[in-house]
């Protein structure tokens, strides 16, 4: 097994559905379903809009800091299982749910430590701005990223549906950036190079979770390979949501020609049913190879300089030459 780096994963869509009844039934949360099977079959979606109604259920059901801080330890666990090394999750804070910020917050931190302690692998957190947040919320979700950055705090992302412009939360991307957090958006996966394109000049991107729809625009993917601009790149989540019609299709192969550096990640695996061995399978039968996915992975982390150079001293000291060919029968 070789190392892996994970930077987009989304820690409410870790949730695996014998988890999330016990969370739900210590919580009082009614789901439309009783059982694992039945929550298992609510994964039976085929568009983006799918997704986040499945996405919000579960986030629904984690409401004090020891929910926070399981799914992280529980994430850590199988991701340690597939090599991982390193992990950026995600998560929304929650304001939209009336949760208490730092309960939010302090049960992820807890979770993140707890994770390096039991399972060896780090764990960094960047919480997500949606887009219908206002300029106040958005800048309340910075005010707590930087009070918890000597906790593990690394960046600051925008999510929800692309559509709507970057630009009105460029004051709270501008204030996490001089404040050393790293400027990290959803961009360019269900929508054209334009969105990439807004989430660079507006939110002055330090990388682009997804970002496959730049391949459109061949002067953008000219500007990512020079700025080495790093793409989150989720191949079997992008084929759940129909960003992509099959694997084989996928803009992947021609990012990476283009000198685009991707790192690769799950996005959310209990929802997409899929896991890191999967994503980097998948992204190798495309042409990628290991060394190249880990590489960017080192490349795009919001990591500190000296966690940098631990990523790459492990690099550098592992023989890839050991690592069996891909399978090409997982694009059909």
């Amino acid at each position: 097994m070789y190392p892996k780096i994970e930077l987009h994963v989304h820690l409410e869509g870790t949730v695996r559905p014998a988890t999330l009844l016990e969370i739900a039934r210590r919580n009082d949360y009614a789901l439309p379903a009783g059982d694992v099977e039945g929550l298992a079959a609510l994964n039976d979606f085929s568009d983006f809009a799918g997704f986040i109604r499945v996405f919000e259920l579960t986030a629904g059901a984690l409401q004090h800091a020891d929910d926070f801080r399981r799914v992280v330890v529980e994430y850590a666990e199988e991701a340690a299982q597939h090599g991982a090394v390193y992990a950026e999750g995600i998560f929304t804070p929650g304001l939209w749910r009336g949760l208490e910020t730092d309960e939010v917050f302090s049960g992820y931190c807890d979770g993140a430590q707890e994770a390096r302690e039991r399972h060896g692998v780090e764990v960094r957190l960047t919480p997500d701005i949606p887009r219908v947040y206002s300029l106040d919320e958005a800048q309340r979700v910075v005010d707590y990223a930087v009070k918890y950055r000597d906790r593990g705090l690394v960046g600051v992302g925008l999510a929800g549906f692309e559509t709507p412009p970057a630009a009105p939360f460029a004051p709270a991307f501008e204030r996490a950036r001089a404040e050393g957090l790293a400027s990290v958006p959803h961009a360019g996966e269900h929508t054209g190079p334009a969105s990439v394109r807004d989430a660079l000049d507006a939110l002055g991107a330090d990388r682009i979770r997804h970002g496959i729809r730049a391949i459109d625009d061949p002067a953008l993917v000219r500007e990512l390979a020079d700025r080495r601009i790093v793409l989150d790149v989720c191949p079997i989540s992008n084929l759940r949501t129909g960003a992509v019609p099959s694997l084989a299709e996928h803009p992947l192969p021609a990012l990476a020609a283009a000198g685009v550096r991707c790192s690769i990640s799950t996005d959310d695996p209990a929802i997409f049913d899929t896991d890191l061995t999967r994503e980097y399978e998948a992204a190798r039968a495309l042409g990628l190879e290991p060394r190249t996915i880990y590489e960017a992975g080192v490349a795009g982390a919001a990591c500190d300089e000296g966690e940098r150079t631990r990523l790459a001293e492990l690099g550098a000291a592992f023989e890839w030459s050991t690592v069996t060919p891909a399978a090409p029968q997982l694009l059909s």
